[in-house]
């Protein structure tokens, strides 16, 4: 199985279905890749930083914790994390 890293380094030049093999690659990793996305989603840009972002919303509940630690500890990440953890939780934006 290939790292997280490994996996955003391809999204540079994937095409949509190759992002959407992708994604689903790093939902599969599941919870032990949740610590490094989070880390991954304050840094990345562009395709990369919407793959993580809907991975961390498909892989659910497991990412809330590390998305509130990471808005604590960065506040120009917090209205991020406060999206993706409405998004995870169901609630209107």
């Amino acid at each position: 199985m290939e790292t997280v890293n490994e996996i955003l380094t391809k999204l540079e030049t994937a095409d949509n279905t190759t992002k959407n093999e992708l994604e689903n690659e790093l939902v599969s990793i599941g919870t032990a890749a949740v610590p490094q996305l989070v880390d991954q989603l304050q840094v990345v840009r562009g395709i990369k930083r919407g793959v993580v972002a809907m991975t961390l919303i498909r892989l659910g509940d497991v990412s809330v914790e590390y998305l509130k630690k990471a808005a604590k500890n960065n506040k120009d990440f917090e209205w991020v994390a406060e999206y993706l953890i409405r998004e995870i939780k169901g609630i209107a934006a």
